[in-house]
């Protein structure tokens, strides 16, 4: 089984994200990151799905996401160049003596302080997924307090089909 980064360009319709997503959840596969986001045109929207699952099996997921009336077209992101980025937000319980620590991580990894208070710190990050999953990791000693991510977006490099 391998991750795929799906990207499925639709018609902005109420009722297309239910049908996009219950062909997954009909095979019983984990949606591991979904986002939805309007386009540059306003009756066009792209659902970003990442997934893992077995290739052939993702394959015949794409034919049948093809033939949904309101799928405009489906491009396996995993499989081209493409941009990819992710979003999280931690608040992280930070003692005074421990916050330089938390500076010097904050700015090797270009994350954002959002939030300081006497107690904590917030911190955002925006990058490639491994980024922000190397980030996570990195701060979780610190004890994170709360932990929010944005699911995963792809964007096609110039250069390919899409």
């Amino acid at each position: 089984m391998s991750q795929h980064v799906l990207s499925v360009k639709v018609e902005n319709k109420s009722g297309v994200l239910a049908r996009v997503v219950g062909l997954f959840s009909a095979r019983g596969y984990n949606i591991d990151s979904l986002t939805v986001n309007k386009t540059h045109l306003n009756d066009m929207s792209v659902i970003t799905i990442v997934v893992n699952g077995d290739d052939k099996i993702i394959e015949q997921v794409k034919k049948q996401l093809n033939k949904l009336i309101d799928v405009i077209k489906v491009s396996d992101h995993s499989q081209t160049r493409s941009i990819q980025r992710e979003l999280a937000v931690v608040k992280i319980n930070t003692p005074p003596a421990k916050r330089v620590e938390l500076f010097q991580i904050a700015q090797t990894f270009h994350a954002e302080i959002v939030d300081l208070t006497q107690k904590s710190i917030t911190l955002e990050i925006v990058g490639e997924p491994s980024k922000v999953e190397n980030f996570i990791e990195i701060v979780r000693p610190y004890g994170i307090q709360e932990l929010i991510q944005t699911g995963q977006i792809s964007f096609a490099r110039e250069g390919n089909a899409d």
